[in-house]
C-alpha cells in the first residue's frame, strides 16, 4: 500500500514537471505572437490555456485524493500542499500568456505594440521567457541557485515596467488610445508573469528546504516526492 502511495507521489511530481514545461512554452509563444504579430502563434497560446487549466485540475484532484485516502505524514503533507499551490500559480501563468496572445490577436494584421515601445516590450518579453525556462528547470531539478536567478530576472522586469509607464506618460510620444491600452496591459501581464514565476520559485524552495527528501535515482520533483 505504501509503495502505491510513493508511486502516486512520484506521479504527482511528473505532472508538475510536465505542467511547468507547458507553461514555459506558452510564455514563449505568447511573447512571439506579441513581438511578431503572429496570429497562428497567438491562437496556439489561447488554445493551450484550456489544456493548462485541465492539467491544474488534474493535479488538484491527485492532491485531494492523496490527502483523503493516504493520511500523509507531516513532510508528505507539506509536499502535497506545495503541489496544490504550484498548480494554481502555473494555471495563472497560463491565463496571463493567453491575455498577451489576445492582445496580439486583437490588432492582427497590425502589431499591437507601437514601434517606439517595441524595444521595451521586447526586453520584457525576453526576460519573461527566460524566467519561464528557469522555472521549468527549477521544477525539474530543484536546483535552488535557479531560484536566485529567477529573483534577479524579476527585478529586471519590474524596472522595465517602470520605463514603460514613463514612456506612456511622455508627451512627445504620439500613441493612440488603443496603443496606450495595449502597451499598458502587455507590460502589466509580463510583469505579473514574473511575479508568478517568483512564487513558483519560493514554493519549490519551501518544498526542498522544508520537507524530507526521499533519496531515489530520479531527479526533479518526481524524484523528491
Amino acid at each position: 500500500m505504501r509503495e502505491l502511495y510513493r508511486q502516486d507521489l512520484a506521479q504527482l511530481g511528473i505532472e508538475l514537471e510536465r505542467m511547468s514545461h507547458n507553461v514555459s512554452r506558452a510564455i514563449e509563444r505568447a511573447v512571439k505572437a506579441l513581438r511578431e504579430g503572429d496570429l497562428a502563434m497567438a491562437e496556439q497560446t489561447i488554445d493551450a490555456d484550456e489544456r493548462l487549466d485541465d492539467a491544474a485540475r488534474n493535479i488538484d484532484e491527485m492532491c485531494v485524493a492523496l490527502l483523503a485516502l493516504q493520511n500523509p505524514v507531516a513532510s508528505d503533507l507539506r509536499l502535497i500542499l506545495g503541489a496544490l499551490r504550484l498548480s494554481q500559480t502555473m494555471e495563472r501563468q497560463g491565463d496571463l500568456a493567453r491575455h498577451i496572445a489576445l492582445i496580439a490577436r486583437s490588432t492582427y494584421p497590425a502589431h499591437s505594440i507601437s514601434e517606439s515601445a517595441a524595444p521595451l516590450i521586447g526586453r520584457m518579453g525576453d526576460a519573461a521567457v527566460e524566467m519561464g525556462r528557469l522555472e521549468e528547470q527549477l521544477v525539474a531539478s530543484q536546483d535552488l541557485d535557479l531560484a536566485n536567478k529567477i529573483a534577479d530576472k524579476d527585478d529586471v522586469l519590474d524596472d522595465l515596467q517602470t520605463h514603460v509607464r514613463r514612456l506612456v506618460l511622455d508627451d512627445t510620444q504620439d500613441f493612440t488610445h488603443a496603443q496606450i491600452i495595449d502597451l499598458t496591459l502587455a507590460a502589466r501581464f509580463l510583469e505579473r508573469l514574473g511575479d508568478h514565476t517568483v512564487s513558483v520559485a519560493r514554493r519549490v524552495t519551501y518544498i526542498v528546504e522544508g520537507a524530507s527528501v526521499h533519496t531515489t535515482d530520479e531527479g526533479g520533483i518526481a524524484g523528491r516526492l
